[in-house]
C-alpha cells in the first residue's frame, strides 16, 4: 500500500510538472519602479468611495449650469462639481459640451476648474478623455486629417506617425490628455456605419498603423508621455466590425481562428507598442457581450499580453448588459458582471448610482477588494504615465503650432495620398487646361460631407460652419482651374435638417442643362456624414436621385468623371460603365476639395490604395482574404455550378498617371522554419514620364493547409517614391512564424509545406521544411 501511495505521489508530481503554467509574456510594458512605488502609496491610503470614484467616469453635461450647452456658452455648475467630484469623488470626465466643438480657451477654462476640484476634493487629477477621431476633432481651428479609412488607403506608416504626432500636440494645447483613438476594428462588412473609422479589412495594415499611431499619439517611452503627447485609447476591442446583420452594436459570430488571428492582432501589436488603454466592443462575441467576458479582458489581453493598461467601457455599455444584451437581470448584477470580467473604468456617463451600487457589490462580497484594488491601480498608473500629477493643466500659448501651416501641410499631403483612382478611360485625367468643368451632385459644395461623422460635432453636422474657411470641392476647382472655367449645379442635395440618407426634390434638369455647356462633368456622389448606429442603412445601392442624375447627364455625351465621398462602398455598378474616371475620394477631411483639385489637375500623381474590397452587387460581400472555396470554376457532374466572388475593384487596387513594372522578385532562402527570417526584394521601375508613389504589396498563399488556407494574406508593404525611368529595388522581410495559423485546437501552428509569395505579378515559391506548433497562446 505504501508503494502505490508513493508511486501515486510521483506521477502525480510529474503531472505537475507537466502542466505547470507556462513562463508569463514579457511585459508589454516595462515596469517602472518609481510609478509603481507611489501608484501602492496613494492607494493605501483610499477609501473605497475614494477608489470607486477613480473607476467612475462622466459627460461633460453632467456639469453643466442647467441650460448652458444649449445656449451655447457651457458653464460648470459649481453644485455639480460638488456632488460628482466632492461627494463621489469621480476620477474622469469626458466628451464636449453638447457633442459640439470648443475653442482651446473655453478648454482651458473647463479642465482648469476641473483639476482644481479634484486635487483639493481628493488629491489626484482628473484624467479628461475626448474623441479626436481624425485629428482636431472636439478643439475649433486645429488640424483635421483625413479619416482613418484614408489613412489606411495611403499604405503609409510615416504618414499616420505624423498625424498621430500633430494631433496629440493639438489636443494637449487644450490640456487634454487622453484620445479615444485609434479605432482598429477590421472593416469587413461594407454595410457598418463605422467601417470608415478604421483602417480597412485586413488585420496586417490595421496592426501596422495602430502601431504607428500609438508612437505618434504617445511617445516611444510610455512611462514618461510628455508635454506634446497624450495616451491613446485603442477601440473597440474586438470584432466589433464583424457583426453578422452588419447593423452598429449588433452580435458578431467569429471563430476563435479568426478572432485570434485576424480580429485580435491589431490590438495585441498596439499594446506591444505601448498603449495604455483600451475601450470594448459594446457588442457580443459568439454570444457573450465583450463587456463581461473575463476570458477576453482579463484573459487575452491583460494577462496574455502581460499589460497593465487599463480597460474602459464604450456609452453606457454595462447599462447595456441588461438593457440590450439581457445577460444581467438588472444594474446592479451588470456591473458585477462587467467589474469581474475586467473593466477597469465605466463610461457610465450620466448617473453616479454606479459608484453607490459598486460600493454595496464590494460590502456584499460579489467584487473582491482585489479586484477593485487592480483596476484602481490601472487608473493611478496611467495618471502617472501621463504626469497629470506634476501638470494637469497645459497654457494655451505653449502650444504655438496649432492649427498652423505647417500642420496643414501634412493633412494636406495625406489627403493627396488617400485618394484613389479606380478608372481613368483613354487617359481622361489630368485634365487638360482650358476645360470647362461642371461640378454636381449633393456632395460638390459640402465640407460635411468631406469630413464625415466626428468631425467638431458628433454626427458631423457643424463641420460646415466650423470647417467655412476651407474649401469644399467646388470651391477648390474654382480656386485651382479658375472661376471662369467651373460651373456649379449640383441637381442633388442633401436635407440637413433630416436623417442622413434624406434628400431634397431633385432639379436634375438644371444640371443636364448646364452641362451641353461644358467639356467635362465632375458628379460629386456618396453620403451625407452620420456616425455609429444613426448610419445603419438598409441597402447599399447610392440613392434613386444620385443614380439618376448621372443617368442623365451621361446622354449629354459629355465625359464624366465620378468622385466618390463616403464612408463606405455604395454599390454604384449600374452607373459605373457611364463613367469615362472614377475616384474615390472616402472621407479625405478638410483639405479633401484641395487634394482632389490637386490630383486631376495633374499637380499631384494619385498614390491612394483601396484598403479594402469594393462590392458590386448588394448580395455579394466579402473580403479580399476568403477561401479556395468562393472562388471556383465548373464541377464535374449533375450539380455543374460555379462560384465566384465578385468585386467591383479589389483590396490593393488604384490606378496611377504613371505605370510600375515589377521584377526580379527573389528571396534569400528557398526553404525555411518558423525561427527564420525571410528577406525578400523586388525591383520597380517607373516606366511612365511623370514621378509616382507606388505601394509595394507583399501577399502570401498557403497552398495546402490542415485547415482551410485563405486564398492570400497581406504580409508586408513598403511605399516608395520613383522618378520617370528610375528603378528602385525595395526590400520587405517576413518572418517565418508569421505564415502561422490558428488551428483547429486553437493553438498556432506553422506546418511544412509550400507557399506562395507575391509582389505585383512576379511569384516566388519559398517551402517550410518542418511543423512548428506553439503551446503559448500567442508568437
Amino acid at each position: 500500500m505504501k508503494r502505490i501511495f508513493i508511486f501515486l505521489l510521483a506521477v502525480a508530481f510529474l503531472q505537475a510538472c507537466n502542466s505547470s503554467p507556462q513562463k508569463s509574456a514579457e511585459p508589454a510594458i516595462p515596469k517602472d519602479a518609481e510609478i509603481e512605488q507611489k501608484v501602492e502609496a496613494l492607494l493605501s491610503e483610499m477609501t473605497l468611495e475614494e477608489k470607486i470614484g477613480q473607476m467612475t467616469q462622466l459627460t461633460i453635461d453632467v456639469l453643466g449650469v442647467p441650460g448652458s450647452v444649449h445656449q451655447g456658452d457651457f458653464q460648470l455648475s459649481e453644485a455639480l462639481l460638488d456632488t460628482v467630484i466632492g461627494k463621489y469623488k469621480v476620477g474622469s470626465i469626458l466628451n464636449t459640451p453638447g457633442t459640439t466643438a470648443q475653442t482651446r480657451d473655453k478648454w482651458h477654462e473647463i479642465i482648469s476648474k476641473i483639476q482644481e476640484k479634484s486635487l483639493e476634493e481628493i488629491g489626484i487629477p482628473a484624467i479628461y478623455g475626448l474623441d479626436q477621431i481624425h485629428g482636431s476633432t472636439y478643439i475649433l481651428d486645429g488640424t483635421m486629417f483625413p479619416q482613418t479609412l484614408n489613412m489606411g488607403a495611403t499604405f503609409n506608416r510615416s504618414l499616420v506617425h505624423r498625424g498621430g504626432e500633430i494631433t496629440a500636440y493639438e489636443t494637449k494645447a487644450g490640456s487634454v490628455p487622453w484620445t479615444f483613438a485609434p479605432t482598429v476594428d477590421l472593416g469587413r462588412d461594407a454595410r457598418w456605419p463605422r467601417m470608415w473609422e478604421n483602417y480597412g479589412e485586413d488585420a496586417l495594415l490595421n496592426a501596422e498603423m495602430a502601431h504607428e499611431a500609438v508612437i505618434g499619439h504617445q511617445g516611444d517611452d510610455p512611462n514618461n508621455v510628455g508635454k506634446e503627447q497624450i495616451a491613446v485609447c485603442m477601440k473597440h476591442y474586438m470584432g466589433y466590425g464583424a457583426s453578422v446583420s452588419g447593423k452598429d452594436r449588433t452580435p458578431a459570430i467569429i471563430s476563435e481562428q479568426q478572432l485570434r488571428e485576424k480580429h485580435f492582432a491589431p490590438f495585441k501589436e498596439a499594446i506591444e507598442a505601448g498603449a495604455l488603454s483600451v475601450m470594448v466592443n459594446s457588442g457580443s462575441v459568439n454570444g457573450v457581450p465583450v463587456h463581461a467576458s473575463y476570458e477576453l479582458l482579463t484573459e487575452w489581453l491583460k494577462e496574455d499580453l502581460n499589460w497593465d493598461g487599463m480597460v474602459v467601457t464604450d456609452w453606457a455599455d454595462i447599462n447595456n448588459l441588461y438593457t440590450r444584451e439581457k445577460t444581467a437581470a438588472d444594474k446592479k448584477d451588470a456591473i458585477k458582471q462587467a467589474i469581474n470580467a475586467g473593466i477597469d473604468m465605466a463610461m457610465e456617463p450620466y448617473n453616479w448610482d454606479f459608484c453607490v451600487l459598486l460600493k454595496e457589490l464590494v460590502e456584499d462580497g460579489e467584487v473582491k477588494m482585489s479586484r477593485i484594488d487592480d483596476a484602481v491601480r490601472r487608473v493611478l498608473r496611467m495618471k502617472y504615465r501621463l504626469g497629470l500629477f506634476e501638470t494637469p493643466v497645459y497654457e494655451v500659448e505653449d502650444f504655438p503650432l496649432f492649427g498652423g501651416e505647417e500642420f496643414g501641410k501634412a493633412a494636406l499631403q495625406a489627403a493627396e495620398e488617400s485618394i484613389v483612382l479606380l478608372k481613368n478611360e483613354d487617359d481622361v485625367l489630368p485634365l487638360v487646361d482650358g476645360k470647362r468643368i461642371l461640378v454636381t451632385g449633393p456632395n460638390a459644395n459640402s465640407m460635411r460631407t468631406l469630413n464625415g461623422g466626428w468631425s467638431y460635432t458628433w454626427q458631423g453636422t457643424g463641420a460646415d460652419k466650423f470647417a467655412a474657411k476651407h474649401n469644399t470641392i467646388q470651391e477648390a476647382f474654382k480656386a485651382r482651374f479658375g472661376s471662369s472655367k467651373v460651373v456649379y449645379e449640383p441637381g442633388v442635395t442633401y436635407d440637413n435638417d433630416g436623417q442622413y440618407w434624406e434628400e431634397n426634390e431633385p432639379e436634375i434638369e438644371k444640371a443636364v442643362a448646364a452641362a451641353r455647356n461644358v467639356d467635362m462633368i465632375f458628379a460629386c456622389i456618396g453620403e451625407n456624414s452620420y456616425c455609429e448606429t444613426p448610419g445603419n442603412l438598409n441597402d447599399l445601392t447610392l440613392s434613386e436621385n444620385q443614380l439618376n442624375l448621372v443617368k442623365a447627364l451621361s446622354k449629354t455625351g459629355k465625359p464624366i468623371v465620378l468622385v466618390i465621398n463616403s464612408g463606405r462602398p455604395r454599390v454604384l455598378s449600374e452607373i459605373e460603365p457611364l463613367a469615362d474616371a472614377v475616384v474615390n475620394v472616402m472621407l479625405p477631411g478638410n483639405f479633401g476639395g484641395d487634394a482632389l483639385a490637386n490630383l486631376v489637375s495633374g499637380d499631384v500623381n494619385f498614390s491612394g490604395k483601396l484598403p479594402f474590397s469594393y462590392p458590386k452587387a448588394v448580395n455579394s460581400l466579402g473580403s479580399y482574404d476568403y477561401k479556395p472555396s468562393e472562388q471556383t470554376g465548373m464541377m464535374e457532374g449533375a450539380y455543374n455550378y460555379n462560384s465566384q466572388m465578385s468585386f467591383q475593384w479589389a483590396f490593393g487596387y488604384g490606378l496611377s498617371y504613371t505605370d510600375f513594372d515589377y521584377s526580379n522578385l527573389s528571396v534569400d532562402k528557398s526553404s525555411f522554419t518558423a525561427g527564420d527570417e525571410l528577406t525578400f526584394t523586388v525591383d520597380v521601375t517607373n516606366t511612365g514620364d511623370v514621378v509616382g508613389k507606388e505601394s509595394v504589396l507583399l501577399f502570401s498563399s498557403d497552398l495546402v493547409a490542415s485547415l482551410t488556407p485563405d486564398v492570400r494574406r497581406l504580409r508586408n508593404f513598403e511605399k516608395v517614391e520613383i522618378q520617370p525611368g528610375e528603378t528602385k529595388t525595395v526590400t520587405m522581410t517576413l518572418k517565418g512564424s508569421d505564415l502561422a495559423f490558428v488551428g483547429a485546437d486553437g493553438k498556432w501552428i506553422l506546418e511544412e509545406g509550400d507557399f506562395k509569395v507575391q509582389v505585383g505579378e512576379e511569384v516566388v515559391d519559398v517551402v517550410c521544411a518542418e511543423t512548428k506548433k506553439w503551446e503559448t497562446p500567442n508568437i
